[in-house]
């Protein structure tokens, strides 16, 4: 007869730590500093065609040419919009309790333990 023996019922080791955390909206850089290329873009659009037209230049070359200025001014605002509103998130953050719980796995089929 082979000697078999019931498995020892093995729980995981755990432990917990609480922790006070800032929880806050941020915005998002990119997405501000998009939108801000496309408003310059169509601010550039609407004020270039507001003027009449050179002849010898053409209306593409003139709306690229201020295209140069018009968008990185767009992603300028863009970037001081969000700038701004990031350092109102900082002043309106909450701080909460943070409970962190961390398991040590089981030890797998065939593995020793130390």
């Amino acid at each position: 007869m082979s000697d078999t023996s019931a498995p020892e019922s093995v729980e995981p080791q755990q432990s917990t730590a609480e922790a006070e955390v800032s929880v806050r909206r941020a915005p998002k850089y990119p997405v501000f500093l998009i939108l801000g290329a496309v408003v310059g873009l169509l601010v550039t659009l609407i004020l270039t065609s507001l003027y009449p037209v050179d002849p010898q230049v053409g209306f593409g070359a003139l709306f690229g040419y201020f295209c140069i200025y018009g968008v990185p001014a767009g992603v300028l605002v863009g970037a001081l919009i969000a700038i701004l509103l990031d350092v109102v998130s900082v002043r309106r953050a909450k701080l909460v309790r943070a409970e962190q719980t961390t398991v040590d796995p089981l030890p797998l089929e065939g593995e020793l333990e130390d």
